[in-house]
């Protein structure tokens, strides 16, 4: 009998790998399917977390003008209401505007109930601003449970998530930040002579959940140094819209 004890433990261990292998890995499709790569490897889809945020994403705005570059900003309901002429600003640019909630929490520990609620106010605050609801989602920290997916898709969304995420909300040179955007660079010379490789997408921030005005220049800095880079490269920056449209050629 003492032998069944550590098989039952062993089973426990497993199930709750599972669970945070599904709650947490941006690949996992255990709790629903997300959208994770691009459909071609000329496809470079960036994305922007926790904004909109008026001390950085006007400058983004400007860079990513610079360079022709569409990209998707995944927005706070509650910054959203404070900044309604900068959202308007991102979608008169082209830009695809999408849903990060509307607080911000950890959905993971939250009910079904409780996380429609947050997706149903930043789509609302989004939609009054701009006319249209958002078809994208995010959940914060990517963290997700068995009703995240399912609430989304409830609301006519598709749950985005990545392929890289450098982690440009923390501290660091931006040498550091410079390097761990280097994947992208090397996927492209390793896939761009295959059709059937896929793309990546990037998961940036120019906002933080916390309060608004946070200092992003990391992220711009490092966007700099990269952008015209990976157009040299052959990349075409994408917004999640174009990412699963019919494949670049």
């Amino acid at each position: 009998m003492n032998s069944l004890i550590p098989i039952g433990s062993s089973i426990a261990a497993v199930g709750v790998g599972l669970i945070a292998y599904a709650a947490v890995y941006p690949r996992a499709q255990l709790f629903g399917a997300t959208l994770c790569r691009t459909n071609s490897p000329r496809k470079l889809a960036i994305t922007f977390d926790d904004g909109p945020n008026p001390s950085i994403t006007p400058k983004l705005l400007e860079l990513l003008a610079k360079h022709k570059a569409a990209a998707t900003f995944f927005l706070v309901g509650k910054y959203v209401r404070e900044c309604p002429d900068l959202v308007r600003e991102t979608a008169a640019r082209g830009h695809v505007l999408a849903n990060h909630t509307e607080t911000h929490p950890n959905l993971f520990w939250l009910s079904s109930s409780a996380i429609r609620g947050e997706l149903q106010q930043c789509n609302e605050a989004i939609a009054t601003i701009t006319g249209a609801a958002p078809k994208w989602f995010r959940p914060p920290f990517g963290f997700r449970n068995p009703w995240v997916v399912k609430a989304a898709a409830e609301l006519s969304m598709c749950t985005v998530m990545w392929s890289l995420i450098p982690g440009d909300w923390n501290p660091q040179p931006v040498e550091k930040l410079i390097g761990n955007l280097q994947p992208i660079a090397n996927h492209a010379q390793q896939n761009l002579a295959s059709p059937t490789s896929t793309g990546d997408i990037l998961c940036l921030h120019d906002g933080d959940h916390r309060a608004l005005n946070a200092d992003r220049t990391l992220t711009l800095k490092a966007l700099e140094h990269w952008l015209p880079r990976w157009r040299d490269a052959g990349l075409e920056f994408v917004t999640i819209e174009e990412a699963v449209s019919t494949p670049a050629p």
